[in-house]
């Protein structure tokens, strides 16, 4: 049966609530989806609970967005343990830097000429772990872009006018943190970074996977990325990387079998 182990929430940067995830789910035939939201668990105890209610499995995870010197990597933990208090301090940190990284952003704004405040990219964000896409709709909602592709190409991409760095989690940092809190780390749309290099680092430093299906992979990307799941056995996992409104993505548009699911709540120390 099929499992989206890639989506997010209002508690980042998605525009569905837990509970309307789960009820989607159900709705499309779901048996699991995994919460990944960026660097913030806040949304998984109602997932759990809105989980129940429809009678869907819910993983609780997490993405963290991660820095090399010419790249993003994305690690994604799977059956974190959210009260784990190393995981718990961490995450405090990246929440101070991400609020502090949106009044340098609007600064940056600012200072382009365009009118737009720390307050509103808040309120959209409900003050929980706010990022660049929360500008983004910011900017859209000022009438300053026309989409929010748009706002990152001209602003708030990599090498954009208004791009801020954010708290420094190397990679193999991120994948230490979720293994000692119980976790199974995945290299989350290695296509998309375009920094397969990294790969055997990562492996060495307790990798368990790689997100092989994705919306954005080429049928050239996953075939690669099988390859060196098999080479090294790793978990293959895929998830439509769901963020609601934001995307025009939807729910369950790409899955894996509910085996996938066993296999990386075994690979990590998870306990219910």
């Amino acid at each position: 049966m099929p499992a989206d182990l890639h989506v997010h929430t209002t508690f980042s940067d998605g525009t569905d609530t837990p509970l309307e995830i789960a009820e989607k789910a159900s709705k499309i035939g779901l048996t699991a989806f995994a919460i990944t939201d960026h660097d913030v668990v806040d949304g998984i105890p109602p997932a759990l609970e809105a989980g129940k209610r429809f009678g869907v499995r819910v993983v609780p995870g997490i993405e963290f967005t991660t820095e090399v010197p010419d790249a993003e990597i994305h690690i994604i933990g799977y059956f974190i343990d959210i009260g784990n208090a190393g995981l718990k301090s961490t995450l405090k940190k990246i929440q101070e830097s991400r609020h502090k990284r949106i009044h340098k952003i609007v600064e940056k704004l600012n200072m382009s000429g365009i009118d737009i405040k720390a307050r509103e990219v808040f309120e959209l964000s409900g003050g929980s772990s706010p990022g660049r896409p929360h500008v983004a709709r910011a900017l859209l909602k000022g009438g300053v872009v026309r989409s929010i592709k748009d706002a990152f190409n001209k602003y708030l991409g990599w090498k954009g006018p208004a791009y801020v760095p954010h708290y420094k989690l190397t990679p193999v940092e991120a994948i230490r943190l979720i293994t000692a809190s119980g976790g199974t780390p995945v290299y989350a749309h290695p296509a998309v970074s375009n920094y397969d290099r990294i790969i055997p680092d990562l492996i060495s430093s307790g990798l368990k996977g790689i997100e092989v299906y994705y919306p954005g992979h080429s049928k050239a990307d996953v075939k690669r990325y099988l390859e060196i799941v098999d080479k090294h056995g790793l978990i293959a996992t895929g998830g439509s990387d769901y963020h609601g409104k934001m995307k025009e993505i939807s729910l369950g548009t790409v899955t894996v079998d509910d085996e996938v699911v066993d296999r990386l709540e075994s690979a990590g120390g998870y306990s219910r």
